[in-house]
């Protein structure tokens, strides 16, 4: 067994009961984590290897997995409305985001995009976060941190009323409230054939945001929203969960276009 799969000080560890109770904790050198049932000590987790059991001092049994950047951003500290897995793979790939690529991200929120978005972008890729609120700002290094992602993210404390800093850029996010006050920075900013996407909540937001991408040489524009559905897991009565996660907003893609002049 090679010695990255032993969990070690400083190392995150998702913690879960049987019951599906979980908890992402850093394990320390010394002391112990505690739990409705129990506390398990952490030496009793070090050196052992990830997916392994462990018991509170009440017998109580844990799992201790690896966590994954999904797992991360369920688990992430926040000030704002964050976006879901569902939504950010998706995103992801339309973007298509990916090591050596450069993109904006406006506004950074909690840090839930920016951390997925810096995970798709390791090692040579380059993410430029842009946040006005510096409370915010700092609460999504923090979580970036976390993941070890922080020298992929340039972090920007500024207003984008004036535009962006960068040129060029192959992809750009956008979630903020007015998104058609920004539409033309986008395209300024945008290589061509670079790739948009707007997160807005509410169904007014998108068309104003259609209406201001009519001004511009957007193309290919796509609007759509992502529903989950989880299904129980007992397989003599298979059937989906009494609770889903529905509407969280409305995705709208678009791609710069050039045309017969540069613009």
């Amino acid at each position: 067994m090679e010695e990255k799969d032993l969990i070690k000080p400083g190392d995150y560890v998702l913690i879960v009961s049987k019951k599906d109770d979980e908890y992402l904790v850093r394990i320390e050198e010394k002391g112990n984590f505690s739990t409705h049932k129990g506390f398990i000590d952490y030496n009793l987790i070090v050196g052992k290897p990830f997916g392994s059991i462990v018991r509170t001092h009440l017998a109580t049994e844990y799992f201790l997995f690896k966590p994954t950047v999904y797992d991360f951003l369920r688990h992430i500290k926040r000030k704002t409305q964050v976006l879901y897995a569902k939504d950010l793979g998706y995103i992801i790939l339309r973007l298509g985001i990916r090591s050596g690529i450069k993109m904006i991200e406006c506004g950074s929120g909690s840090g839930s995009a920016t951390s997925a978005f810096a995970f798709a972008l390791y090692p040579d890729g380059k993410l430029f976060s842009y946040e006005a609120r510096e409370e915010f700002m700092e609460l999504a290094k923090k979580n970036l941190d976390r993941l070890g992602l922080t020298e992929v993210v340039s972090f920007k404390n500024k207003d984008i009323e004036d535009g962006f800093d960068e040129n060029a850029v192959d992809a750009i996010f956008l979630d903020v409230k007015f998104p058609e006050k920004y539409i033309g920075h986008c395209y300024k900013s945008l290589k061509n054939s670079g790739n948009l996407c707007v997160f807005v909540p509410t169904a007014n937001q998108v068309s104003d945001t259609l209406k201001a991408l009519e001004n511009h040489r957007f193309f290919k524009t796509d609007v759509l929203e992502i529903f989950l559905r989880k299904y129980k897991t007992v397989a003599e009565r298979l059937r989906p969960d009494d609770t889903m996660i529905a509407h969280t907003g409305y995705l709208i893609f678009t791609r710069k276009y050039v045309g017969e002049e540069n613009e």
